[in-house]
């Protein structure tokens, strides 16, 4: 539970953080930031925010928990492939929220039980 409700809150603060800029950005270089670059200006930044907070509040009410840990499941691959690809000194935040929502999925398994047989 400790951990369910702390990926809540990592999720829900970086979320918010993509609309409020509470938080420094890091400096990126080169493909990184030309990649970072493309993905707020598509917009596409501002969809991860909406899905990190929906998700946070879901995993900390545990309310459809089960269901967002799978869908925040992709943006922790994605943050980790980019880190390892791109910036790889920045890989242990990305690191942790992947740790954290694989824990917090097989904390979930008898939710999926039904859904795999």
């Amino acid at each position: 539970m400790v951990l369910r409700i702390l990926l809540g809150i990592f999720v829900l603060v970086f979320g918010v953080n993509k609309f409020a800029n509470f938080l420094p950005m890091p400096e990126l270089s080169g493909d990184a930031a030309a990649y970072f670059g493309a993905l707020t200006s598509s917009k596409t930044l501002m969809l991860v925010g909406i899905v990190e907070i929906v998700a946070g509040l879901a995993i900390i009410l545990n309310k459809y928990g089960a269901l967002l840990a799978l869908i925040l499941m992709s943006i922790s691959v994605n943050a980790v492939l980019f880190h390892a690809v791109l910036d790889p000194g920045g890989i242990g935040g990305a690191a942790v929220l992947l740790i954290l929502n694989i824990v917090v999925i097989y904390g979930y398994k008898e939710e999926y039980k039904t859904l795999l047989s």
